[in-house]
């Protein structure tokens, strides 16, 4: 302070400056501080790994082919609500399943590589294959049986067969690379390089779709299983075990 005119003198008002300066300071760099590992957190838990990638897919195809299933005992009554619910889950299969999962991430990146490390998984990519191929044949078949908007009479039995061979192919089928092959797969690959192809498999969903395929092939298999009232979960509840003894 300034003794003669009692005002606070320049070294006092610096001093004090320099206080709220480094207050300010602290208080921002506190709170980026806890933004920080916040923000952190919610990236980790938004970010899609390269398996729960290709796992939650096979979820979509897993619900298209509970639709085939349930499909199978209606065929005989020709009903076209019917048909139009098959065409929209075989064009689903094709553009999602085979076209995409299939051919752009399987079969460029997963089979390559599985067989390239060799063990148990490797025994089943030639098998794997095939089946790709003949389910191609298959999504034919349904795509043309269901075409007009009718399943003809000539179509039904068959179609009926087609179904039930597509199902028991693709269950068998996704739960072994479920349970041996992807596991194989990540087991082969360093940390780094599966977290670079998570971004690869993420660029490529876009690039085929224009924006997250995955999310429109949820609601797409959702309004068909809505259209033939499969939607509640609950109807599919087996009634309790009888009493033994």
């Amino acid at each position: 302070m300034n003794h003669e005119t009692g005002v606070p003198g320049a070294e006092c008002v610096s001093s004090r400056r320099r206080f709220v300066r480094n207050a300010c300071v602290a208080m921002g760099a506190g709170a980026f501080a806890i933004a920080a590992p916040m923000a952190t957190a919610a990236e980790q838990e938004r970010k899609v790994t390269a398996t729960e990638d290709l796992m939650r897919e096979h979820g979509v195809l897993r619900r298209a082919l509970l639709v085939y299933r349930e499909s199978v005992p209606r065929l005989h009554d020709a009903d076209t609500e019917l048909a139009d619910a098959l065409q929209k889950t075989a064009r689903l299969f094709r553009d999602f399943g085979e076209d995409y999962h299939e051919r752009m991430l399987e079969e460029q990146y997963i089979f390559p590589a599985v067989r390239k490390a060799g063990g148990p998984a490797a025994g089943y990519v030639d098998t794997l294959l095939a089946q790709h191929r003949r389910g191609r044949e298959l999504t034919d078949y349904i795509l043309a049986a269901t075409r007009t908007g009718r399943i003809g009479a000539a179509h039904g039995a068959r179609l009926g067969k087609v179904l039930d061979g597509f199902v028991v192919m693709y269950q068998n089928h996704t739960a072994r690379e479920d349970t041996v092959v992807f596991p194989g797969w990540k087991q082969s690959l360093p940390e780094k390089r599966l977290e670079a192809l998570a971004d690869k498999f993420e660029d490529i969903e876009h690039r085929q779709f224009g924006k997250d395929g995955f999310e429109d092939a949820v609601a797409t298999i959702t309004r068909v299983e809505q259209q033939l009232g499969l939607a509640d979960l609950a109807q599919f509840t087996p009634p309790a075990p009888p009493q033994t003894g």
